[in-house]
Parts: structure tokens; sequence; C-alpha cells
């Protein structure tokens, strides 16, 4: 099956995180991406559906090549920091100018501009500044990263997709290309809008651990269970939260008043001494039958078992008890060696013949 952006060519300079997670989602969207990596360079994650090229940037000779190979480009992303790819003979500016409709995506934790551009960083500081980490912490607790997801992947790479895909849009419009300066910071932002203008309308504390989604309202916790597991409670809406309290058994006086705050510790007890009652299997199974909004808090390994994603298909199994996730819309292929990817493309030279260039072993 073709993919919907089958015909895009893009050329990855292979980085860390968003940028990589980015090209990983344009490739299994039917994008060809000629993924270049330094010598020595790992490539073990997110690499699939990319054509690897082992190129020394510090050769003038492969810079040249690679210079003449975005020529016929549509996309180029590059995660340096800020200056780097001038250095190295490639600014987004000279590019253009031999291809005028080619889209340069310049993905960093910072921006290219701003006092903190030249630094160095990671997801949990571009989330710190952003008041994301802020969030995610109980009260008189220290802030606790949800790994790189936040950050890296939405911030980032959801981010640097979007960018580029409306890029893409406006050059079928008006055949321009454009650069564009993708940052994790300004992304992760843009994710917290909706907090923003609850805090706006005085609807959203300071004060982690009081608000309805931040683990302040104790009908949207989580809750261990008998057996040690976790279960997530997420009943908002008074609908659902009437059929959570007849799974707890909860008496019509401890149904009244859930949204005066001064009740909650009251409602937070009783509901973890009725989850405590029972093993997460039981409170999976009684989930599956009532609108109580509850599901088990699942690890990675486990996930690929559960029968809702089963039934998506969005997660396939690997060797041992491994998983991939997949894209339902995508377009998943074989990865194609770059030599054959470049004659492709209209190179007739084997990228071997080539001064500091060299094919890796292929992603998969």
């Amino acid at each position: 099956m073709a993919g919907q952006l089958t015909g895009i060519r893009v050329v990855e300079f292979l980085g860390l995180g968003p940028a990589p997670f980015g090209c990983l989602l344009l490739a299994d969207l039917g994008a060809e991406v000629l993924t270049v990596t330094r010598p020595g360079q790992s490539t073990a994650a997110m690499v699939r559906n990319r054509s690897l090229l082992e190129l020394d940037l510090k050769d003038p000779q492969s810079v040249a090549f690679v210079r003449e190979v975005i020529d016929t480009a549509d996309v180029v992303v590059e995660s340096f920091r800020p200056g780097v790819v001038e250095r190295l003979g490639l600014a987004p500016e000279r590019l253009r100018e031999r291809n005028p409709g080619l889209i340069v995506t310049r993905m960093t934790g910072w921006g290219q501009t701003g006092p903190l551009a030249p630094r160095a960083g990671h997801d949990i500081n571009y989330i710190a500044i952003t008041g994301a980490l802020d969030l995610a912490r109980r009260p008189g607790l220290a802030p606790m990263p949800s790994a790189n997801l936040v950050g890296d992947f939405a911030g980032g790479g959801m981010y640097l997709v979007i960018a580029v895909l409306s890029a893409l849009v406006e050059r079928a419009r008006t055949g321009a290309g454009a650069v564009i300066d993708v940052a994790i910071v300004d992304g992760t932002t843009y994710l917290t809008t909706m907090l923003h203008e609850y805090r706006n309308l005085g609807m959203w504390s300071d004060t982690p651990g009081t608000n309805r989604l931040d683990t302040g309202a104790p009908y949207y916790d989580s809750y261990e269970t008998a057996d040690g597991g976790y279960v997530a409670v997420g009943a908002l809406e008074d609908k659902f939260f009437e059929q959570l309290a007849d799974v707890l058994g909860l008496t019509p006086e401890e149904r009244v008043g859930r949204e005066d705050k001064e009740n909650w510790p009251r409602l937070r007890e009783r509901i973890a001494a009725t989850i405590r009652s029972r093993t997460r299997a039981e409170w999976t199974e009684i989930a599956e039958r009532v609108d109580a909004c509850i599901a088990p808090v699942l690890s990675l390994a486990e996930a690929g078992t559960h029968p809702q994603l089963a039934a998506r298909g969005v997660l396939h199994r690997t060797s041992g008890d491994g998983w991939v996730p997949v894209l339902p819309l995508g377009h998943t292929a074989a990865p194609v060696d770059a030599a054959e990817l470049l004659e492709r493309w209209g190179f007739g030279v084997p990228a071997a013949e080539l001064g500091g260039v060299g094919i890796p072993s292929q992603g998969t």
C-alpha cells in the first residue's frame, strides 16, 4: 500500500530524540527518507523505513555530494546546534538558492534564537521552563518527568511533522519552500494551551496536586490494587462518577459534594480502600462492563497484550517480549538500500565509490 507521502523525498541528518522520531513518522507515512549518519554513529532506534548513508561531513567531497542530493529533495531535517550547518557549508539559505522549493526543518530544543539557543539541553530541561514539568508532581514531592514523551516526542517530533506537512501544503499552493525553526519549547508550550486558559479563567491553581487533572481530584488519579498493581481512575463527568460510585459501593452521603475540595481527602481515602480490596485483573474485568472510566496501569511489556491495543493493531511483536509501535494509517515497508534509493533519485555513481561515504546496515 502506498503511503500518503509517497513521492516526497527527505534528507535527514540523524540526531537524537525528536528529529529521528519525526522522520520515522514521515517515513511511516510513505516518504522516502535518506538518513545521513556520522561514521560509527549508533543507528539502533527509530530508523525503520529509512535508507542509511554514512558520511563524514568534515570531508569536502562528502559535503559536496550530499549538497547535490539535497538539490533533488523536498525536505531536509537537521538537529544540530545553531550555526553548525552553516560551518559545514550547508546553510539553509544556500541550499534554497539551489533548490527554491526545498523545506529546511531545523529541530532543536531551545530554537534558533533566544538566550539559550546555543546551550545544551534535554527533554527535562525544555519542559521545565514551559511549566509542563511542574504539572507532574504531587504536593511536597519533586516533579516526575514522563520519560521524554512530553518534550522530545509530543512537543518536538509531532510538532516537526506538523510543520513539515504545513510547509508542503503551502509549497503546493505557492511553489516556494521554507526554512522552519522547530523548537521543543515552542511545541511543548503550545501543548499547555488548555491549562493556560483554565488558569486565566481562575479554574487552575498554581499549587501542584490541587486541580482536577493533576491528581488533586480523587476521581482522577491512580490507585494501588490488592496485588500491588495500579488502576487509573478518570471519572470526571457526573454520569461516569455515578457509575464509579456504583462499582465502589459508595453510599448516597459519600457521593454528595464531590466538587467540594474539603471533601476530597475523605473521598480519596474511601476510593483507595475499595480499590485495594481487589486485584488489578479483577478491576480490569469490571472496567470492561461499565463506563466508570477505570483502566489498568500497564507496563510497556504488558501493553501489547491488552485487547484494545491488539484490536487496533498498534503494537507488533518482535523477538522475545518486545513490541514495535506502528501507525495504523501509515505505510510499513522494507528498508531500501541507500545505493538503490540514490539511483532512484538520479545518482548513478555508487555511494561506496565516493571518499568518506559508506552504506551501513539498514534500519528495521
